[in-house]
């Protein structure tokens, strides 16, 4: 779960450059579809802390 967690993380990153390049020259329809990248990536981080919590917390056999 949280390999397919972090896959999903650096695809998301590497996939936003593009747009992160445009929007640093100052094109505004890029800074927008960059911050919506950042706040998935926001997401997807969270989603990887509690999976890391859970999975310590479960009990071992």
């Amino acid at each position: 779960m949280i390999h397919e967690l972090y896959a999903k993380l650096e695809k998301l990153i590497a996939d936003a450059k593009a747009d992160l390049d445009k929007a640093a020259g100052g094109n505004k329809a890029a800074g927008t579809r960059a911050r919506k990248h950042m706040q998935e990536v926001r997401s997807i981080a969270a989603d990887i802390r509690k999976a890391i919590l859970d999975n310590r917390d479960k009990p071992t056999p």
